[in-house]
């Protein structure tokens, strides 16, 4: 029997084993050309898996977004869903994520009822996600379509008890969130904080625009780092990403 994604990831974490996903809009990498040029960029560095999604959603489909990434790499393919029209079987697993942040029962809750049949019949591997906004200095995308305030980024007591209340009600993974484009990052004391707080695999994403800041949410805590927005401006940031995770795991003596 093939081993599942959360099954990965939690090995991963038992371990102590860092990891790397690079996140991509298909709005943005809307046909082969763009696709083909971002599998060149990732070919080679230290990638464990590539999420796909976004807040907006103008292609309608999917699936050959997904198919033609299946096609070509080898890395997990996993749905990071906006809303609930990002559903392809052929990706390896979905986060299903509530955002246990905010207060919108849509998506706490709703449109998860609206999809979950679909889900239930389908093949793919389903990840119960707590998602959770913190604060990155600007508006978001994410803050803006859910309705939802983010968690203040120099509130770590209010991110580690919703944490918590997230890994009690069934989430097999936190993910911390500053949303697309962030002027600051998740800062360390709060990932330091959730990470002492939970026994899930945590994750980090959101303004990591630089080595200084994917080193500072590796050390506090962070069991996989998610890049994104800064790709689309800086291919080349993949190189030096991956090479500080590389270099972390190196240190604890993880290959």
């Amino acid at each position: 029997m093939n081993e599942g994604i959360y099954d990965q990831l939690l090995r991963s974490y038992s371990s102590n084993q860092k990891s790397l996903s690079i996140l991509i809009d298909p709005d943005v990498y809307s046909n082969e050309d763009r696709l083909s040029q971002f599998l060149k960029i990732i070919d080679g560095n230290h990638v464990n898996y590539i999420f796909v999604g976004g807040s907006l959603m103008k292609e309608p489909d999917i699936n050959p977004c997904i198919q033609f990434l299946k096609s070509r790499t080898e890395i997990p393919i996993v749905l990071f869903p906006g809303n609930g029209l990002y559903l392809s079987e052929s990706a390896d697993a979905v986060l299903f994520l509530s955002l246990i942040s905010g207060r919108n029962p849509e998506l706490l809750i709703g449109q998860h009822v609206s999809v979950a049949s679909a889900v239930k019949k389908s093949n793919i591997e389903v990840i119960p996600t707590g998602y959770m906004l913190i604060d990155g200095g600007r508006p978001t995308s994410v803050s803006y379509l859910s309705f939802t305030n983010p968690i203040p980024n120099d509130k770590p007591e209010i991110a580690s008890s919703t944490a918590i209340a997230g890994e009690l009600l069934g989430m097999k993974l936190i993910y911390l969130e500053a949303g697309s484009g962030a002027f600051t990052p998740v800062p360390g004391s709060m990932i330091q904080q959730v990470r002492k707080a939970i026994d899930i695999p945590l994750i980090v994403g959101g303004g990591i625009d630089n080595t200084e800041k994917a080193i500072n949410a590796l050390h506090a805590g962070a069991d996989m780092i998610v890049v994104g927005n800064k790709l689309e401006k800086n291919p080349g940031f993949i190189k030096d990403v991956s090479y500080v995770l590389k270099k972390f795991n190196e240190s604890l003596d993880i290959h």
